[in-house]
C-alpha cells in the first residue's frame, strides 16, 4: 500500500503506530465518510422518493406501519410494528424479549402476505425467523418519560420545550440492528453490488433513518388520538433536532478485530482524505468561511452532548477548552503559508488533546466534499479472498513483518497478571461475545481468538527458534495454533491499518473505545457510556426526513442547525 500522495506537496498519511491505538480511536467523531451520510448523499443524488402506503396504529399505540422508499432501479418497504409494551417488559438488555416497537426492511414492495408472515416474526426478533427477502431486523424502546411528554404537550396544542428534547435528543432508542444474514435474513452478497448499497452499512443506515421518521410520526399520532380537537403536528425544526437512540453494549466490539480488511480501508479512507487536504497549497475564501462556521456550530453541539460518565464528561469539558483555543486562533497565522491546513493540523496535534485532535480532522474534512466525499465508495472490502496463508514466505521474513507491525505487542509479559485479565467468550444463551476476568470467572477454556497482542508474541517467540530459511507453510505444520495470527501478520503487511495496535485483554482495555470507533464511522453523535462496556448514543440527528429531502441540503446537518444558518454556506 502506497503511503505517500502523488501530489506537489505530498503529505505521508499518519502511520498506524500513531492512528491504531485504542485511546485516539475511541476518540473519533463522525465525518463526511460517516455511513449515515454517505447514505443520505446517495439517496438525494438519485432522487429516491418516500410515502407511507399503511399506517394502522390504533388508539392503544398498537399495529403496524409501512414506508416505501422508491429508487430508479428498485423499492425497499421499512415495516414498522408499534407494541403496547408492559412496563416491567421494557429493558435494552439483549436478553430482553419484548419492545415498544419492532422492525423489519423488505427488499421490494411488500404484499398483504408477507406482512402477515413478518407479523408472526419481527415481534419475536431472534426468537422469530426471516427470509432472504428480509435485510435488516430492528427493535427500539421509548425513551419513556420523554415520549410521554411530548404527546402530552403536542395534544394539549403546544410545542414541547428544545431545552428538554436536548437533554435526551430522541423519543426512542435502538437495541438492536441485525443484517448480513443474521436469523435468515439476506447474506452481505445479495445486495452488495446494488449503486445504493455500494458502502458497509447502507441497508442499516437506510432502515433507522425511516425508524425515525416512523417514531415522529407515531408520536404526532399518539397525540392527536389523546385530544384530536387540540392537538399540533411538531415544528419542523424542532422535529428535526429528534434523532434515533440506540443502545450498543459489547456485542459489537469485537467487530473491528474480527474484519481487519474492512478496519482498514474504513481508517484509510479516513487519512488519505485527511493527507489530501492536508497537502492543499492553499486555503480558499470559501473553504475557510466553511471551516469557520463549523467550528462554531461546534461548540453548540458541546453544548447539547449530555453525558453521565465521568470519564466522557471530563472529555468533553476538555474538548469545550480545545474548542475555545481554535476558536481564538486566527487563520491568518496559516493562509500566508504554503500547506496551511497542514499547518493548522500540526498545531492541533500539539496544542490539544486527543478528543480535540480528531475533532479537528472532522472539521478540516468539512469544506472538502470535492476531496473527502469519492472516498465514501471505497470503504468497503472483499475479505474471503484476503486470508489464505503465504506459505512459501521464509521465517525470516515473518520475522521482519511481526518487529515492523507488532513492535507494540512483542515487548509485553503476558505472563503476569496486569497483560492478561480479561478473556473474551461467546455468550451460550444470547451467542454474543463477552468479556470474562481471568481467574475469577468461568470459561477461559473457551475463550476467543482477539488476543492478538500475545498470539503475536507467542508466533514470534517461536519463530526466534526456527531455521531462518524454513518456509512459513512448513512452520504451520508444526506449530498449527500460530495459523491465524501468521494469516493476520501477513495480511498487516499488505493492509497496514488492520490491527489495532492495542493489548486487548489488559487492565487498562476499555471496550467501549471499540464501540466508539466503529459508532463514528456510523456517524453516531452524543457518546454516552455507561459503563466501559455499552454507550448510548445518538442518530440522524438534524438531518431531513423523508419527506424534506428533494429540498433539504442531503449533507449539512451533522452539526446543530440555528449556528449554521446564521453562517450563511
Amino acid at each position: 500500500m502506497t503511503t505517500q500522495l502523488n501530489s506537489t506537496n505530498s503529505i505521508s498519511l499518519r502511520p498506524p503506530q500513531q492512528v491504531m491505538k485504542l485511546d485516539r480511536l475511541g476518540s473519533f467523531h463522525q465525518t463526511r465518510l460517516s455511513f449515515m451520510r454517505a447514505v443520505m448523499r446517495r439517496l438525494k443524488r438519485d432522487n429516491w422518493t418516500f410515502e407511507c402506503p399503511i399506517w394502522r396504529i390504533n388508539e392503544q399505540g398498537e399495529g403496524i406501519a409501512v414506508y416505501l422508499a422508491k429508487g430508479p432501479e428498485r423499492s425497499y418497504s421499512m415495516v414498522c410494528f408499534a407494541h403496547d409494551l408492559d412496563p416491567a417488559k421494557r429493558s435494552d438488555r439483549v436478553i430482553a424479549e419484548a419492545w415498544d416497537t419492532t422492525f423489519a426492511l423488505y427488499d421490494g414492495v411488500i404484499g398483504e402476505d408477507d406482512i402477515e408472515r413478518l407479523s408472526l416474526n419481527v415481534p419475536k426478533q431472534e426468537a422469530g425467523r426471516c427470509l432472504e427477502s428480509e435485510l435488516v431486523l430492528s427493535r427500539a424502546n421509548k425513551s419513556v418519560r420523554l415520549f410521554e411528554y411530548v404527546v402530552r404537550e403536542l395534544a394539549a396544542g403546544r410545542q414541547p420545550d428544545q431545552t428538554e428534547l436536548n437533554k435526551v435528543g430522541y423519543l426512542m432508542r435502538t437495541t438492536a440492528v441485525y443484517g448480513n444474514g443474521k436469523l435468515g435474513m439476506a447474506d452481505r452478497d445479495r445486495i452488495a453490488n446494488r449503486s445504493e448499497m455500494l458502502g458497509p452499512f447502507r441497508a442499516e443506515m437506510l432502515a433507522v433513518w425511516l425508524i425515525r421518521n416512523f417514531v415522529s410520526d407515531y408520536v404526532e399520532q399518539m397525540a392527536t388520538y389523546r385530544s384530536p380537537e387540540t392537538a399540533v403536528k411538531l415544528e419542523p425544526e424542532i422535529r428535526r433536532s429528534l434523532g434515533v437512540g440506540n443502545s450498543t453494549g459489547l456485542g459489537m466490539a469485537p467487530f473491528l478485530v474480527n474484519h481487519p480488511i474492512l478496519l482498514h480501508s474504513w481508517i484509510h479512507a479516513r487519512e488519505s482524505a485527511l493527507a489530501r487536504i492536508r497537502a492543499l497549497p492553499t486555503m480558499t475564501a470559501a473553504a475557510r468561511k466553511h471551516y469557520e462556521v463549523y467550528l462554531e456550530s461546534a461548540h453548540l453541539s458541546l453544548d447539547r452532548w449530555f453525558t453521565v460518565d465521568e470519564r466522557q464528561a471530563e472529555r468533553v469539558t476538555v474538548l469545550r477548552r480545545d474548542l475555545e483555543k481554535l476558536s481564538a486562533l486566527s487563520l491568518d497565522t496559516f493562509t500566508g503559508d504554503d500547506l496551511p491546513w497542514d499547518k493548522l493540523y500540526r498545531w492541533g496535534e500539539s496544542e490539544l488533546s486527543l478528543e480535540g485532535q480528531e475533532l479537528l480532522v472532522s472539521l478540516l474534512l468539512e469544506p472538502h466534499a470535492e476531496i473527502v466525499d469519492a472516498y465514501a465508495s471505497v470503504m468497503y472490502a472483499e475479505e474471503n479472498d484476503n486470508f489464505r496463508i503465504d506459505g512459501s514466505q521464509s521465517v525470516a521474513d515473518l520475522l521482519v513483518a511481526l518487529e515492523e507491525h507488532y513492535s507494540w505487542a512483542l515487548s509485553v509479559d503476558y505472563d503476569t497478571h496486569p497483560n492478561s485479565v480479561f478473556f473474551w467468550y461467546v455468550s451460550e444463551e444470547k451467542l454474543e461475545p463477552r468479556l470474562g476476568s481471568r481467574g475469577e470467572e468461568p470459561g477461559d477454556n473457551l475463550e476467543q481468538p482477539l488476543s492478538i497482542g500475545r498470539d503475536a508474541a507467542c508466533l514470534y517467540k517461536d519463530l526466534l527458534n526456527a531455521q531462518t530459511d524454513q518456509k512459513i507453510g512448513a512452520f504451520l505444520i508444526d506449530y498449527p495454533e500460530h495459523r491465524l495470527i501468521a494469516r493476520r501478520v501477513q495480511l498487516t503487511q499488505r493492509y497496514p491499518y488492520a490491527e489495532i495496535q492495542d493489548n486487548l485483554i489488559g487492565e487498562d482495555l476499555l471496550p467501549v473505545d471499540l464501540l466508539r470507533c466503529k459508532l463514528s464511522f456510523f456517524g453516531a453523535t452524543r457518546f454516552d457510556p455507561r459503563s466501559d462496556r455499552w454507550v448510548r448514543i445518538t442518530m440522524f440527528q438534524n438531518a431531513p426526513y423523508p419527506h424534506e429531502l428533494a429540498t433539504m441540503d442531503e449533507d449539512n446537518w451533522a452539526y446543530p442547525m440555528d449556528i449554521r444558518e446564521e453562517g450563511s454556506l
